[in-house]
């Protein structure tokens, strides 16, 4: 077997629109494709000894053992390994169960598709799955808990935090999406300018100054002690002398931190002798030059967490521990802790396993015991110094039991500090009673607390404590996306974009939008290229500027990684005609069609689709959609419009010379196409077709018809608003046409237009694209011989391992086709065409360049334009 390709698909997809974290593995079983697994010898029996847990598949059998069942009776190599990826998974910690497995058009490749929950986790599980497979087949040994141990160490190393990881799923939950800035724990909550940040607890709202302070235990104490809240007594010191001082003033048992400290690093507590303190101020200051020396508190560490200003959960924290029971020694006693079901690796479950470290072993020498020491029966030996649940503390949920003086206590202590997400630890007997009679004190003040505690308490009842956070940040109300129109299709997509994103942008919005050439906020251009993936549409939502998002979406980045964003409310598609089929598994218009809809599926149930009347395949899929439909048409008589017109729905249509919105029989005429620059004075038939789409889609986002048309008038074709589209530069003597258009369709559409221009000459420069099939690059070179009289055809990069001349012989099988006598000649670089046509114009011709170097050509056209200006002049 050989892995061809993997790509990790992050959004929606062609395999599922709600499934958007997927692995496509390309997998070429080879000699495998021969061999299902029942012609393997054993090997039904070995995959079951090796990952028994298999037996919970119930694959398409719909029961218990379906898996293994199809294993018996035969099944192929691709469809086992995706059982193997998703199984791998999920013993690691990460539960998933969504797979398939189909074989291309090309016999013994197939696409295995699984979920996953880590992207580096799941390319991991990929790659195993194929090593564990082989391994099967050869009958070797293959070391599955080693896998299963890579697999969690890769899980801890990428994923969220709990504390994060709970915001985002309650996020999630509400429908808001999010995006991962970086590879730490820093996040986005919603789009655009109604985004909020938050990284771990602490949000964008927090006030750095109360960081701050939360920050400088001593500067927390003093403010704490000011405001009449209890809190230890004792000082900060930087020496021995410093700390002889103050053990003198407050006496024993103390407690040693550093100043600037956090999640217990450094702590030394109930310190009890003149060498324990010494000790405990050497630990301290590895953190910190200034340790705080206090009173020790008796009683239980409890944590109180606040969000905005007000208690939501109460926890007592236990550090790591273990009871004696008088026959095995602590270090067994640790191992049968650590067997606990709810203890796992980092933080896989609701506690974490014990691990052995300095803290560990310096908590025991002061017990003069070791980890061969046998406790009594009953003994309870603490493993930490602190009672965190990273390092394997346990908690009890206590909120409800919390007394409502110690609730307002709490509130107090998050405005004092100035906190939205507050942690606090307090040292009492218990919180059923007010700090002032129980003898409590106030320990510290957390800015970022961890949540996980309350999330999944060891004991007593969990608490939603993200939900309060997701509140705050998005209240009652609160927008939490902005508007997304999505534009897909073969041709038109970036002309219907700009022209939507120039209606939206008149309308008082500030627009981020995407393109083949480039990304834009407003009509400054931030990054040049093809822009039509889903990395450039998450550019645009993250920008904290950008009120409304029109996004070109291609089928490439579809293909390659889903959609960059979750849900949009408008999506527009413009056709679907023959372009790069061949390509990725995408043979024919049905297939294209599959890939091209997913824009479609992503509309909210509320939104809408807009879609061509007048193309076949766009309207194949028109009463499959979720989202409502509305759908534009070059004719009033077009079968689609008629019944949508009795049925009362939305249409946009082109009739009698005008862009006109009906519902039902009512007409709302926006304005006479030819007074609309785009279209050419209406001579250009697909640009009206771009008008009536983005008429249309700006219509149902609720601009006015008065908005839209005069928008229209003001767009102007041009290489500054649409470059390479329908693109004419004026001569004394000649005209340049510049277009993109690289397909038959897009060859026909610019032949529709040249019927409507007189010249004496026209001449054409065209060139086959290599990613093209023959058939297509034939079909241009016949269109061209039809709408020129001349042609010149230049050379392309070469894609596909194509020769020049084999591209170039069928554009010649092409022209010849077209039945025109049609002289053409062969100029390899297009810099060298250009001017050759240019130099050979007569009065009057007309010179179409087709190419997808827009910028090369515009830029030598527009310097030939200013030599004839300057020229001219000179002689005036």
């Amino acid at each position: 077997m050989k892995i061809e390709k993997i790509q990790a698909l992050r959004g929606p997809n062609i395999w599922s629109i709600r499934r958007k974290k997927l692995i496509q593995m390309r997998l070429d079983l080879e000699e495998l494709e021969n061999f299902p697994t029942n012609k393997i010898d054993g090997f039904r029996e070995r995959i079951e000894k090796l990952m028994p847990s298999l037996l919970s598949h119930r694959c398409s059998e719909g029961v218990q053992g379906g898996f293994f069942h199809r294993v018996e009776t035969g099944t192929w190599m691709g469809h086992v390994i995706e059982h193997i990826a998703l199984e791998i998974q999920t013993l690691s910690g990460m539960d998933t169960g969504f797979g398939r497995t189909r074989e291309t058009k090309s016999p013994g490749i197939y696409n295995v598709v699984f979920d996953y929950i880590e992207e580096n986790a799941g390319i991991y599980a990929a790659e195993q799955a194929v090593q564990i497979a082989e391994a099967l087949i050869e009958g070797r040994e293959y070391d599955i808990n080693a896998c299963i141990q890579k697999l969690k160490e890769i899980r801890e190393r990428v994923r969220l935090g709990p504390s994060t990881g709970s915001i985002v799923e309650e996020a999630v939950s509400r429908k808001i999406p999010w995006i991962r800035l970086g590879t730490n724990s820093l996040v986005q909550l919603g789009y655009g300018v109604n985004q909020q940040r938050f990284q771990a607890t602490i949000t964008g709202n927090t006030s750095s100054i109360a960081v701050d302070i939360a920050c400088n235990k001593e500067l927390t104490k003093r403010m704490l002690h000011d405001a009449a809240i209890p809190v230890p007594i004792g000082e900060v010191i930087v020496d021995e002398e410093g700390l002889d001082f103050v053990i003198k003033k407050i006496g024993y048992p103390i407690v040693l931190k550093p100043l600037d400290g956090n999640h217990g690093k450094g702590s030394s507590i109930n310190v009890n002798d003149w060498e324990a303190s010494k000790i405990g101020l050497e630990h301290a200051q590895k953190y910190s030059n200034k340790v705080i020396v206090e009173k020790y508190i008796t009683g239980y560490d409890f944590r109180v967490l606040v969000i905005n200003n007000k208690m939501v959960a109460a926890a007592r924290r236990v550090p790591a521990h273990i009871v004696g029971d008088g026959e095995l020694n602590i270090q067994r006693l640790i191992e049968k802790e650590n067997k606990d079901p709810r203890r796992g690796y980092g933080h896989e479950n609701v506690l974490t396993e014990i691990a052995v470290d300095k803290d560990t072993t310096e908590l025991l020498e002061k017990l003069h015991y070791t980890l061969e020491t046998v406790p009594q029966k009953g003994e309870i030996v603490y493993l930490k110094s602190t009672a965190n649940l990273s390092t394997g503390g346990t908690s009890i949920d206590v909120t409800d039991m919390v007394h409502p003086e110690n609730i307002t206590m709490a509130e107090r202590i998050s405005k004092i500090i100035g906190l939205d997400v507050c942690g606090i630890d307090i040292m009492a007997e218990n919180l059923t009673q007010p700090l002032k009679e129980s003898g409590g004190a106030i320990i510290e003040v957390n800015a970022a607390p961890g949540f996980r505690m309350h999330l999944a308490p060891s004991e007593g009842l969990p608490r939603n404590v993200a939900a309060p956070v997701v509140d705050m940040l998005y209240p009652t109300g609160k927008p939490f996306t902005i508007p997304i129109i999505a534009v897909t299709g073969t041709n038109g997509k970036t002309t219907t974009t700009r022209l939507i994103s120039h209606i939206i942008k008149n309308n008082g919005y500030r627009v981020g939008f995407t393109t083949s050439d480039g990304i834009y906020i407003q009509n400054t251009m931030l990054t040049k290229g093809d822009t039509t993936g889903p990395l450039s549409a998450e550019f645009i939502l993250k920008d904290p500027t950008v009120e409304f998002a029109v996004l070109e979406t291609a089928r490439g980045g579809i293909l390659r990684s889903g959609l960059g964003f979750s849900q949009c409310d408008i999506g527009v598609l413009t056709n679907i005609t023959e372009d790069h089929l061949g390509m990725n598994d995408i043979h024919n218009l049905k297939d294209l069609t599959k890939v091209k809809r997913v824009v479609l599926d992503s509309v909210k149930k509320n939104g809408w689709s807009v879609m061509n009347a007048d193309d076949e395949y766009s309207m194949r899929i028109v009463n499959d959609l979720h989202s409502n439909v509305a759908i534009f048409s070059m004719d009033e008589n077009n079968p689609y419009m008629k019944k949508f017109a009795k049925e009362g729905k939305i249409t946009c249509v082109y009739e009698e010379g005008f862009v006109t919105i009906k519902k039902g029989d009512w007409k709302i005429r926006i304005g006479k196409a030819k007074d609309f620059p785009i279209t050419m004075e209406a001579k250009a038939k697909f640009m009206i077709e771009n008008v009536l789409a983005a008429s249309l889609a700006c219509y149902l986002q609720g601009l006015g018809i008065e908005d839209i048309s005069n928008s229209l008038r003001t767009f102007l074709p041009s290489a500054q608003l649409t470059p390479g589209r329908l693109n004419v530069f004026k001569f004394k003597n000649f005209k340049v046409l510049i277009d993109f258009a690289h397909n038959p369709s897009g060859y026909e559409a610019i032949e529709d237009f040249l019927k409507n221009i007189e010249s004496t000459k026209k001449i054409g420069i065209i060139s086959g694209v290599g990613d093209r099939r023959d058939e297509d690059i034939r079909l241009c070179g016949k269109i061209a011989g039809r709408m020129f009289d001349y042609i010149i055809i230049r050379n392309e990069k070469h894609l596909r391992g194509r020769k020049e001349e084999d591209i170039n012989a069928l554009i010649i099988d092409g022209i010849n086709e077209a039945g025109k006598d049609v002289s053409y000649e062969i100029i390899p670089k297009e810099i060298d065409a250009l001017k050759h046509a240019m130099g050979m114009a007569e009065e009057g011709a007309f010179i179409t360049a087709l190419s997808d170097v827009i910028s090369n050509a515009i830029d030598l056209v527009q310097e030939y334009q200013a030599r004839e200006l300057l020229e001219d002049d000179k002689s005036f």
